[in-house]
């Protein structure tokens, strides 16, 4: 299963011929894309137009979903502790989404330099899936 940020998603929706697009096409025909909340959130707060939201809510609630727990919650704060430990400071959405990755064995699609600080996270790139 696979985790995509909103960083490909938005070239997915504003992008018809993008290389994200034919990744997330593939991935959710092979019923391998999951959604989280945060990328939820931040992909409705940009949009313009209450149709442009429809539009999307439609796409991405079609998806299945992880939810974060109050588990998911420590296991963030506690991998946001050793990345500050290492010199790594994230935004908080990310690690959330990389805990939510570690704990549902899921890998992060990403154009976002940030996941790569993780290492013990995987990460999905569409040339060698």
């Amino acid at each position: 299963m696979v985790i995509a940020d909103t960083s490909v998603w938005i070239p997915f929706f504003i992008r018809p011929a993008s290389r994200e697009k034919h990744a997330l096409d593939a991935l959710i025909d092979a019923d391998e894309l999951v959604l989280v909340g945060v990328v939820l959130a931040e992909l409705l707060q940009g949009c313009r137009s209450r149709e442009e939201r429809d539009d999307l809510k439609d796409v991405l609630l079609a998806l299945p979903y992880l939810e974060a727990t109050k588990s998911t919650w420590g296991a963030a704060g506690e991998l946001s502790c050793s990345l500050l430990r290492r010199g790594v400071t994230l935004p908080m959405s990310d690690v959330l989404i990389a805990s939510l990755a570690l704990e549902h064995n899921c890998a992060v699609y990403s154009l976002d330099g940030d996941f790569r600080k993780i290492p013990e996270l995987a990460r999905y790139d569409p040339g060698h899936s």
